[in-house]
């Protein structure tokens, strides 16, 4: 991949993106600009919602080929943000004025409604009527109309619009109509940014206890039923059984899931679960939700338990702790799962697709 693409007049040099500090898509912006980078592929990221930490800004001050440029606008998912989503986009505008840039990858939806200087890439990480469905059991209520609408607005006018999986996808067909230029592209993680140490006896998990999605009320009801501690990274609550870890650092989670022999999420909603594929590439054996997307992307390589069953979560996973051999086939196959999502696979095939919205829109010009 590296240098055939410096000559190559498809490929975009210069990109904005938009972002958020919250959660995964952060980790996700920064590693694809990462993979890119020997492309001399340059991103602008444009951060709305809550401003990145002080340690987020030096991770992405770390890589030559980022600049970081921040707002505080709400993001379309919070509450009442219009007024901030119109803001917003009048602000990523007159960014995009002055970039001049090849292509615009939005990781939201409603801007995509705005005219563009250049193509426009949608990337679908997750939907509120999505979390709706799978986490309620329901549809959104109605004071979720308007961000129905403003995200329909947003997929329609994309020139393309791409998922991590085919369970994802299929969820912004039902809730938003069918699209006509879509796609999916798992994402990835660098593998070298985890190992496998000497494997302890514990199981392990990440999340915030208020996130519904992850689920981790059922799996403290499953710690009282089984002989190894529960340790969870992501929250200060105290909860009787399980240890909680706080909200640890990047490296602390990755020396977690080293020595982890177990790494739990009983997801009742994960559009992909970069903890998941984190957890593989450390060495842990699988236990997660039996929900599609998880299915999708793990295969055989993982025991999946109905995610509103603790007491099948709890035997699933005092079995596997009672199990060594099963643990370590797991771990295997797990790892094994996870070369399918390597940090250089997500960057050739979004260089790819990058190079064919480009191509397209040069055809379009030309023939103006």
């Amino acid at each position: 991949m590296k240098g055939a693409a410096m000559t190559d007049s498809t490929l975009p040099r210069k990109i904005l993106m938009t972002a958020d500090a919250v959660g995964g898509v952060w980790t996700y912006a920064l590693d694809l600009a990462r993979g890119l980078a020997p492309e001399g592929v340059q991103f602008t990221i444009a951060t709305m919602g809550p401003r990145p930490t002080p340690a987020q800004k030096r991770d992405a001050g770390h890589l030559p080929n980022v600049s970081l440029v921040e707002s505080d606008y709400r993001l379309e998912w919070m509450e009442e943000p219009w007024n901030d989503v119109d803001a917003a986009g009048e602000w990523l505008g007159q960014l995009a004025a002055d970039l001049a840039p090849d292509l615009i990858h939005l990781n939201g939806y409603a801007h995509a409604a705005r005219h563009w200087p250049a193509p426009v890439l949608v990337a679908a990480h997750s939907c509120v009527l999505s979390w709706w469905r799978a986490v309620r059991g329901m549809r959104n209520p109605e004071e979720w109309n308007e961000y129905r609408r403003r995200v329909a607005r947003g997929l329609q006018a994309a020139d393309f619009v791409v998922a991590p999986t085919r369970a994802m996808l299929a969820t912004l067909g039902d809730n938003y109509g069918d699209l006509p230029r879509l796609g999916v592209i798992p994402n990835g993680r660098d593998a070298r940014k985890f190992r496998a140490a000497r494997k302890e006896p514990f199981v392990f998990s990440a999340g915030r206890f208020w996130d519904e999605s992850k689920n981790l009320s059922a799996l403290e009801k499953a710690a009282g039923r089984i002989s190894w501690p529960v340790r969870v990274a992501g929250s200060d609550e105290e909860h009787n059984a399980l240890v909680s870890l706080g909200k640890l650092s990047p490296d602390a989670v990755a020396d977690e899931l080293s020595r982890a022999t177990i790494f739990c999420l009983p997801a009742r909603y994960e559009p992909f679960g970069l903890s998941a594929l984190e957890a593989a590439f450390s060495g842990c054996a699988l236990v997660l939700g039996g929900i599609a997307s998880l299915r999708e992307v793990w295969e055989d390589a993982a025991l999946f338990v109905d995610p509103d069953d603790s007491t099948a979560l709890a035997g699933a996973l005092q079995q596997l702790i009672s199990d060594p051999e099963r643990q370590r086939q797991l771990a295997q196959r797990a790892q094994r799962q996870a070369q399918r999502y390597g940090l250089q696979a997500m960057a050739e095939r979004y260089l790819s697709l990058y190079r064919g919205l480009t191509r397209q829109a040069q055809l379009v010009k030309e023939a103006a």
